[in-house]
């Protein structure tokens, strides 16, 4: 209901007041009256009420949109870094394709050139290290026999000839050996027959009791 409305709602209520001694029949418009005035009132603050919370709502959304518009552009810069982020890194990839990926090649096709030629000398080199080997072995050989010799000669000939004649272990010859050992059974024998001898002629000595000189004498 309109203004007008009101303004004549009010101006009957108005009149009523000032008119007492009009009959009880006149009661009855001046309810509603008031009723449609109260509704009009109540009407308008309904509409009034929608319009507060269209309002609230409105800045709410106006917050909401402004705060969607914030996170936005926090978005967008996070994109923008992450962009160019994304650009730099692209720019070391190329600068690495670019230089380091064709010297890296490089350097492995040295490197098997270099591993193929090893190839190709391994057996050169494992022949000169058996060569080596072999020589080495020898040079001990020879150094341990020098060794040997060296106390050989520094050990008395009576040790010596005890190892030569008693045992197999005498560094020398076979013929040394069995010449020596030959000479060594002759005087052997020979001390044993001169032994004997001796022995013999003292039994016959002793059984025809004669002196050593008298029998020699006679």
């Amino acid at each position: 209901m309109s203004d007008n409305d009101f303004t004549d709602g009010t101006s009957t209520a108005l009149h009523a007041q000032g008119a007492p001694q009009q009959s009880s029949q006149s009661l009855p418009p001046v309810q509603h009256g008031f009723e449609t005035t109260l509704a009009a009132s109540s009407a308008r603050a309904l509409r009034y009420e929608h319009q507060l919370k269209d309002l609230e709502s409105h800045e709410f959304r106006q917050t909401q949109l402004t705060l969607d518009l914030s996170n936005s552009r926090a978005i967008e810069n996070l994109l923008q870094e992450v962009l160019t982020g994304l650009q730099q890194t692209q720019g070391r990839a190329d600068i690495a394709l670019s230089s380091t990926v064709p010297h890296i090649a490089h350097t492995l096709d040295e490197d098997l050139i270099a591993l193929h030629e090893l190839d190709a000398h391994l057996p050169q080199v494992g022949r000169q290290l058996h060569d080596i080997r072999r020589v080495y072995d020898c040079g001990r050989d020879k150094a341990r026999d020098l060794i040997g010799a060296l106390e050989w000669l520094n050990t008395p000939v009576s040790k010596r000839l005890r190892t030569i004649i008693f045992t197999s272990n005498a560094p020398v010859s076979a013929q040394w050996k069995a010449l020596v050992r030959t000479l060594f059974a002759l005087v052997f024998l020979i001390g044993i027959w001169i032994t004997w001898i001796t022995l013999s002629g003292a039994v016959r000595a002793h059984r025809q009791r004669l002196v050593w000189g008298e029998r020699l004498m006679s």
